[in-house]
């Protein structure tokens, strides 16, 4: 989402609009008058990101922070529906004519922001960054906690950029039941995990996402992602694992989140015979 919106950097916000919408409001702050006062007339410096939400460097040291969640797409193409629209930015210069903020569930959010308040209302919000964070690092911040470690991999406190289909995929990748508490890991299982963790992530930017059945994740031209077409074990429950071929891949709900494993080669301890990955400075781990 970040890497599609880069054409509107060195554009100049020349309107602000909130379309009507008969649907949940999302949280938008500050109010739409104040954030036309100080973003209009400003230029796009920067497109950049925390964990999951997009930032938008506006000149006068100012920050427009978009959090997509669950059902959020930042655009600069047409949107699928118009009475789901959010938010339009109108631009003038070299790049695309606006930017749009679509969410048909208003689960997201749009604020605007001083760099001291970034820090504050933002950043320290936020755990380290999924794809600077090591094994130790994970160990540091997950392994005390009695919770399932796909459950503690979603808290954004802890560690910022991981949502529910990429944590599947990376305990899939790593050989670890999604059910293990996380105090109980061992430190093979973190090592294992955070190689996991880019090489899910940046196969999955790469391809721009993932676009399920409902259609719902678009990129920023509206085109859908390819990811999907990758998935080892997300969404594919009853099918049998391509790895081990001996188990069937499972379906469980944890904090009212659908997860999907193979209960073969997916360990609580140990790991299976069938698991070789990569972990950077090392032979592959076995």
């Amino acid at each position: 989402m970040r890497r599609g919106l880069l054409p509107v950097v060195g554009s100049r916000v020349v309107a602000v609009e909130r379309p009507p919408c008969p649907r949940r409001p999302i949280r938008f702050t500050p109010r739409i008058d104040a954030f036309r006062r100080r973003v209009v007339g400003r230029r796009i410096d920067s497109v950049g990101r925390r964990g999951k939400r997009v930032m938008l460097g506006v000149e006068d040291d100012q920050w427009i922070v978009i959090e997509p969640r669950m059902s959020g797409l930042v655009l600069l193409a047409d949107p699928p529906t118009r009475e789901h629209l959010r938010l339009r930015l109108r631009l003038a210069g070299n790049g695309p004519p606006e930017l749009l903020f679509w969410d048909r569930r208003g689960l997201g959010t749009v604020r605007l922001f001083r760099t001291g308040e970034l820090a504050r209302e933002v950043d320290a919000r936020l755990g380290v960054d999924a794809l600077e964070v090591d094994a130790l690092g994970l160990r540091d911040r997950l392994g005390a906690s009695r919770r399932a470690i796909k459950v503690a991999l979603l808290d954004q406190t802890r560690v910022a950029g991981i949502g529910n289909l990429y944590a599947a995929e990376i305990l899939f990748l790593a050989g670890i039941d999604p059910r293990t508490r996380c105090d109980l890991m061992a430190r093979p299982q973190w090592r294992r995990m955070a190689a996991a963790i880019p090489a899910v992530l940046h196969e999955a930017i790469r391809r721009e996402g993932s676009t399920l059945r409902d259609g719902t994740y678009r990129n920023a031209l509206n085109d859908p992602g390819s990811y999907q077409n990758r998935h080892r074990v997300y969404d594919r429950a009853g099918i049998a694992c391509t790895r081990c071929l001996e188990g069937t891949i499972r379906r469980i709900v944890q904090a009212q989140r659908a997860t999907f494993f193979c209960p073969v080669c997916q360990l609580r301890r140990g790991q299976h015979r069938s698991v070789t990955i990569e972990i950077r400075g090392d032979s592959p781990a076995r």
